[in-house]
């Protein structure tokens, strides 16, 4: 019998092996399909193009806020600016109407105009199958060549830095898909706050990305999504051929530590976009915080990195990689 897949991301193994099938044929592509790196990436002259595609499917509250911010997120890790978003919007046979399709258009342009991105296509469909909308966006932007940064850009000696906190992502779909449950455990003025980290401190990381390098040196960045802080850091392992040495966990907030275990799950492994992953020069790691700090961001330094072995060493032990996302439970 054929061993099924769990909820959630391909094993790394078994996506590896399919990438390493389609190698692309045009010289333009700078970065195709590769394991931990966020988008792809086209000469298209004087400038990058940098293009990616992400679908939401644990969020069904403000889906289309999480469409255009996870999307751009990409974007803003390979040292771009975002310019163009694209939305497919499957919607269930039976609850799909006008207020639905109306408000996800509306969370889409709230979010776009807050980027100053463009909305310029896609595709609406109503289909069977489905228990919830889902929508799948495609964002492209532009990169000056001599500002690209990939996830395999991490040296060592470097500082791992790591802004805003994790799980923020993961806290807010909680807070919001899980509200009645956690009645009895919190206030709700708790959960109204917790509900809030989509927008404060809110899942997007272009501020973030663009504060790092207009100060500092930064080698590499990485958008922690599905898998959380700790996937975040073996990809960045794994893509950059260097072993991470780290404490993450001064980056787990209070709150997030608090409704994640109330559900049962690791902080470390659950759903973390809002944070920006950071591999940069050690000198450059104090300015870079600063700046950052300046304008209302905080961060933390988790680690550095060193020579070795593609791994990540936690106090002392191989920190475990999640084989899949903690939020997944809640969907079981």
């Amino acid at each position: 019998m054929t061993n099924l897949f769990s909820l959630g991301k391909l094993p790394p193994d078994v996506l590896s092996a399919l990438l390493e099938t389609h190698t692309p044929r045009d010289p333009r592509v700078i970065l195709g399909p590769r394991p931990g790196e966020d988008a792809a990436v086209v000469d298209i002259g004087e400038q990058y193009l940098i293009a990616k595609t992400d679908p939401i499917t644990f969020a069904t509250d403000e889906i289309g806020w999480y469409a255009v911010n996870v999307n751009a997120n990409d974007i803003a890790t390979m040292g771009g600016t975002p310019a163009w978003f694209m939305a497919t919007l499957l919607l269930p046979i039976g609850t799909a109407d006008q207020s639905m399709v109306t408000t996800i258009f509306a969370q889409i342009t709230t979010a776009c105009d807050a980027l100053n991105v463009s909305l310029i296509g896609g595709h609406t469909e109503i289909t069977y199958g489905l228990d919830r909308p889902i929508v799948s966006g495609v964002m492209l932007g532009l990169a000056p060549k001599d500002q690209l940064v990939l996830t395999g850009g991490a040296q060592p000696g470097d500082a791992i830095l790591v802004t805003k906190g994790v799980p923020i992502e993961a806290t807010a779909i909680i807070a919001r898909e899980r509200r009645e449950m956690l009645a009895s455990q919190f206030s709700a003025a708790f959960l109204e706050q917790c509900a809030g980290y989509l927008h404060d401190p809110g899942i997007s990381v272009l501020r973030d990305a663009q504060i790092a390098m207009k100060t500092g040196q930064v080698h590499a960045m990485h958008d922690p999504t599905e898998g959380g802080l700790a996937t975040g850091l073996w990809e960045l392992a794994d893509a950059s051929g260097v072993r991470l040495n780290v404490n993450p966990a001064p980056a787990v907030l209070g709150q997030s530590r608090a409704v994640c275990e109330a559900v049962g799950i690791d902080p470390l492994g659950a759903i973390a976009s809002g944070a920006l992953l950071l591999s940069v020069l050690q000198a450059d790691a104090a300015p870079i915080m600063n700046a950052l700090r300046e304008v209302g961001i905080p961060s933390y330094e988790i680690g550095h990195v060193e020579e070795g072995s593609a791994e990540v060493i936690a106090e002392g032990r191989l920190l475990p990689r999640p084989p899949r996302d903690e939020i997944t439970h809640l969907y079981e």
